[in-house]
């Protein structure tokens, strides 16, 4: 048998064109700079960078996007042998605004349906799914058939060995109308009723199902409040590890992070001061960074406070993938307490950094602290 990945992510993948311009609207923007996104995918990328052996499971149209995307995974280190290409749909676009320091909205183009959503479990490696050290998957992928039969497939296959991660990934607009589940519920869910008064019913019981085959749960406040129908940090932690999980960790932005493990282990981690120029990507370097962290084998504060200097890096730079530290940076970022200039400057000589032309507006920040912004993960 091959040797086991170091970390295996599984769900969305596309490409990002990011404004060459901060602070203007997509309206008036005229530069755009394009990457590889998709939250997972991106933190293959980051565990990558860290020196872990990745790879990706996704599809991509079958289209010069497509290809691509194969390209940036190959240049990034990241396997891309299980990432395969659906006819039917094109491969999806995200644009994005960048107003520094906290507003990024981005403009997602997954229509009429996107191919990481035609994932089918017939189509999975399960024998590379079960060895991988780290499985990391997203609550994406429970949005839609047949990925979500997928997904939970490859939790399944898992069996709770190893390190599986569930990348809570909250993202409304991917779910159709909130209504409760509907009768006839799959055996696996039934003994997941939803959070009582959860925004979204249906999405919550796939939440819990999920929660169920996960050792490692990591999600913002609106994520926990999805899952486990609590929003204050401790109440949702705790709620997450009653749900099924080892370690549950909670974003809060410019709150910090906190991690509960199940043995009793408490880290309440402040986050890294930084002077943010994109926050989208902050929370794909926090998670590449987690599981290069948790392989170590190091105590749960030492994790979150790596995984925290990953995430602040990232938002101090324009692009997610190409934005993704490398080991003396991170080291740097922690031993300075902050994220210096030398560091930001760095992403000039990354693999396929942005060009931005000298029209391009400043970014214009305050240095706010972050870790990984509300936007948990990056575009797409």
């Amino acid at each position: 048998m091959p040797e086991p990945y170091d970390v295996i992510t599984m769900g969305r993948i596309g490409v990002d064109l990011y404004p060459l311009q901060t602070g203007l609207p997509l309206a008036r923007v005229d530069a755009f700079g394009k990457f590889l996104g998709g939250s997972p995918t991106n933190v293959a990328v980051a565990a990558a960078r860290l020196g872990r052996r990745s790879a990706v499971v996704t599809r991509t149209g079958q289209d010069a996007f497509g290809e691509y995307l194969h390209q940036q995974l190959r240049e990034f280190g990241v396997d891309d042998r299980w990432v395969t290409a659906v006819g039917e749909y094109p491969t999806p676009v995200t644009f994005c605004e960048i107003f520094p320091p906290d507003d990024f909205p981005l403009y997602f183009y997954r229509m009429p349906k996107a191919p990481d959503l035609e994932i089918h479990p017939s189509e999975l490696d399960l024998e590379a799914v079960a060895s991988a050290r780290v499985f990391w998957m997203t609550g994406t992928g429970l949005c839609a058939e047949p990925s979500c039969s997928a997904t939970l497939a490859a939790l399944r296959a898992r069996n709770r060995s190893g390190i599986t991660v569930f990348d809570l990934d909250w993202r409304p607009m991917f779910w159709d109308t909130p209504q409760a589940p509907a009768a006839g519920t799959p055996p696996d869910t039934a003994g997941s009723a939803p959070p009582s008064g959860s925004p979204h019913p249906a999405a919550s019981a796939r939440y819990r199902e999920a929660l169920a085959h996960a050792t490692v749960a990591v999600g913002n406040l609106d994520e926990c409040e999805i899952a486990t129908g609590e929003r204050e940090p401790y109440a949702a932690a705790r709620a997450l590890l009653a749900a099924g999980v080892e370690l549950a960790v909670v974003k809060q932005g410019p709150g910090g992070v906190l991690a509960v493990h199940r043995d009793g282990t408490v880290a309440d981690v402040p986050p890294l001061p930084v002077e943010v120029v994109n926050g989208l990507g902050a929370g794909d370097a926090f998670g590449g960074a987690l599981c290069h962290g948790l392989l170590a084998g190091w105590d749960t504060a030492r994790v979150v406070r790596y995984a925290n200097a990953a995430g602040a890096i990232v938002a101090s730079r324009l692009a997610c993938s190409s934005a993704m530290p490398f080991p003396h940076e991170v080291e740097a970022a922690l031993a300075a307490g902050c994220v210096t200039t030398e560091a930001t400057a760095t992403e000039a000589t990354a693999t396929n950094p942005p060009a931005a032309p000298t029209t391009a507006t400043a970014p214009t920040t305050a240095t706010a602290p972050t870790t990984a912004p509300t936007e948990s993960g990056a575009a797409s």
